[in-house]
């Protein structure tokens, strides 16, 4: 196991990545004084963006994983992020996946298919949607 999202993990025979970014920000104010620099304060954690990317050979893993994925986005349920060695990330949701097919067989098959997917850490125990969300899209 590379990573696991949630009960999605990431392994040669479903997706492997190749590349990980991570890029975590930190949200800092300046407010102007008069005759002097201004004063900066610290307010707090900000955004936390992994990015996955990598290639599927399709004679080696399972092409459906692209859509499991997808089904995960679509749920937009927040989902604990881990690594192979056990350090949790954190909650995340899906925010994108990218795919690109290339080397084309006569039946339209892909004998490449490249993948990209970006994940934006939530806080820890959010399901990643706005309270009340349900009701407000029934009603």
């Amino acid at each position: 196991m590379m990573m696991a999202l949630g009960m999605f993990v990431f392994s040669l025979p479903t997706l492997a990545y190749e590349e990980l970014q991570r890029r975590t920000s930190w949200r800092h104010v300046q407010n102007p004084r008069f005759g002097a620099r201004a004063a900066n304060q610290f307010l707090g954690p900000g955004d936390d963006l992994v990015s996955l990317s990598g290639r599927i050979p399709p004679e080696l893993s399972d092409v459906s994983s692209l859509a499991t994925l997808r089904d995960l986005a679509d749920a937009g349920d927040a989902l604990p992020l881990v690594d192979g060695r056990g350090q949790v990330y954190g909650d995340f949701v899906i925010e994108s996946l990218e795919e690109r097919q290339a080397a084309f067989l006569d039946d339209g098959s892909p004998m490449r298919i490249d993948f990209g997917l970006e994940l934006r850490r939530v806080p820890d125990g959010a399901d990643g949607r706005v309270q009340g969300a349900e009701q407000v899209a029934q009603g």
